[in-house]
Protein backbone atom coordinates (compact mmCIF):
# COMPACT_ATOMS: atom_id res chain seq x y z
CA UNK A 1 0.00 0.00 0.00
CA UNK A 2 1.32 3.38 -0.82
CA UNK A 3 2.24 6.40 1.85
CA UNK A 4 0.55 9.62 1.43
CA UNK A 5 4.11 11.14 1.27
CA UNK A 6 4.98 8.91 -1.49
CA UNK A 7 2.35 9.88 -3.64
CA UNK A 8 3.28 13.78 -2.25
CA UNK A 9 6.70 13.32 -3.06
CA UNK A 10 6.12 11.70 -6.27
CA UNK A 11 3.48 14.53 -7.15
CA UNK A 12 6.04 17.45 -5.94
CA UNK A 13 8.49 15.90 -8.58
CA UNK A 14 6.42 16.86 -11.39
CA UNK A 15 7.05 19.76 -13.44
CA UNK A 16 4.89 22.72 -13.16
CA UNK A 17 2.82 22.02 -15.78
CA UNK A 18 1.41 18.35 -16.25
CA UNK A 19 -1.35 16.57 -17.80
CA UNK A 20 -3.48 14.04 -15.45
CA UNK A 21 -2.21 10.76 -17.51
CA UNK A 22 1.14 12.28 -15.99
CA UNK A 23 -0.15 11.80 -12.60
CA UNK A 24 -1.44 8.53 -13.13
CA UNK A 25 1.69 6.90 -14.95
CA UNK A 26 3.57 8.09 -12.27
CA UNK A 27 1.15 6.55 -9.59
CA UNK A 28 0.96 3.72 -11.38
CA UNK A 29 3.91 2.98 -11.46
CA UNK A 30 4.62 3.78 -7.87
CA UNK A 31 2.12 1.31 -6.99
CA UNK A 32 4.05 -1.67 -8.82
CA UNK A 33 7.22 -0.51 -7.39
CA UNK A 34 6.03 -1.16 -4.16
CA UNK A 35 4.01 -4.37 -4.73
CA UNK A 36 7.36 -5.34 -6.35
CA UNK A 37 9.06 -4.73 -2.69
CA UNK A 38 6.33 -6.32 -0.70
CA UNK A 39 6.37 -9.63 -2.85
CA UNK A 40 10.33 -9.31 -2.74
CA UNK A 41 10.54 -8.95 1.12
CA UNK A 42 7.60 -12.18 1.15
CA UNK A 43 9.96 -14.45 -0.64
CA UNK A 44 6.72 -14.58 -3.57
CA UNK A 45 8.84 -13.62 -6.45
CA UNK A 46 9.86 -16.15 -8.99
CA UNK A 47 13.43 -17.28 -10.47
CA UNK A 48 14.08 -15.66 -13.72
CA UNK A 49 13.87 -19.40 -15.41
CA UNK A 50 10.30 -19.84 -14.08
CA UNK A 51 9.61 -16.40 -15.26
CA UNK A 52 11.21 -17.03 -18.96
CA UNK A 53 8.79 -20.93 -18.52
CA UNK A 54 5.85 -18.71 -17.93
CA UNK A 55 6.34 -16.34 -20.17
CA UNK A 56 6.60 -18.96 -23.19
CA UNK A 57 3.84 -21.34 -21.98
CA UNK A 58 0.91 -18.41 -20.98
CA UNK A 59 2.40 -15.86 -23.11
CA UNK A 60 2.18 -13.41 -20.13
CA UNK A 61 3.73 -13.69 -16.33
CA UNK A 62 -0.03 -14.28 -14.82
Amino acid sequence: MLKKQQVLTSIQELPDTFSIEDVIDRLVLLQKIEISLEQSASGTTLTIEAALTRLKTNGSFH
